[in-house]
């Protein structure tokens, strides 16, 4: 069951991290606000929301305001990669 759109740039950072040993479990289809991405690297697990330069939804304000826990929201590959590999 589709919950949401898929934001356009989702592919190319699903893509590029796997290219840099980054495994990744897409969670779109999940809903409620939960981030678009669940990523693993060196041990350490990263959430991932994609933005194609729209704005959170509501169910995403309201999830990244309570969860207590990593998360990210990530623009383009780039912004991926620094948040997963890089620790920025």
């Amino acid at each position: 069951m589709k919950h949401g759109r898929t934001d356009s740039n989702q592919h190319e950072i699903v893509a590029t991290l796997h290219k840099c040993g980054v495994t990744v479990a897409v969670l779109s289809d999940v809903g409620k606000g939960i981030p678009d991405l669940l990523a693993g690297y060196h041990g350490k697990n990263y959430l991932l929301e994609c933005k194609d330069g729209s704005k959170l939804t509501p169910a995403q304000v309201k999830w990244h305001a309570s969860w207590r826990g990593q998360k990210a929201i990530v623009n383009d590959a780039e912004d991926a990669i620094n948040v997963v590999c890089r620790g920025v």
